[in-house]
């Protein structure tokens, strides 16, 4: 009876360890794959009037912010500085939010991997990203 109880322990414990190993081996496969996309992730938001938009990457890093020319009638350097920067942090919140959903389209459900989604931590996963755009590629 010892002997049938070990065995299927084996099975048990070889079943969970290719479930894990298949897992590792799609996240493995897909991750060039989600570099590539995260460095290619642009955002972009526009003020509520349509007079800034803001693009911004998947760090939410600006790569671009334009202005209409109609707001420079008003003349009004603060009230400019307020919507271009309102309009930036719109973007990168939801550049933030594009790049959880991304990642956590690779990442086995229930995986402690997750918890770089919630620290907001990329630094490891957009490192390659950042290498990539540095070399224009």
């Amino acid at each position: 009876m010892a002997e049938s109880v070990d065995r299927n322990a084996n099975r048990a414990l070889r079943a969970r360890f290719d479930e894990v190993y298949g897992q590792y081996q799609r996240l493995r496969s897909g991750l060039d794959e989600l570099q590539v996309k995260l460095a290619e992730l642009r955002v972009t938001e526009r003020s509520d009037d349509g007079q800034v938009t803001a693009t911004v990457g998947a760090r939410g890093e600006v790569i671009r912010v334009e202005v209409d020319p109609s707001v420079f009638h008003d003349r009004d350097a603060r009230a400019l500085g307020r919507k271009i920067t309102t309009t930036v942090h719109r973007a990168s919140a939801a550049a933030v939010a594009a790049t959880q959903e991304l990642v956590a389209g690779y990442l086995p459900a229930g995986s402690p991997s997750l918890e770089v989604l919630r620290t907001k931590n990329f630094d490891a996963l957009l490192g390659r990203a950042d290498a990539v755009l540095q070399r224009g590629e």
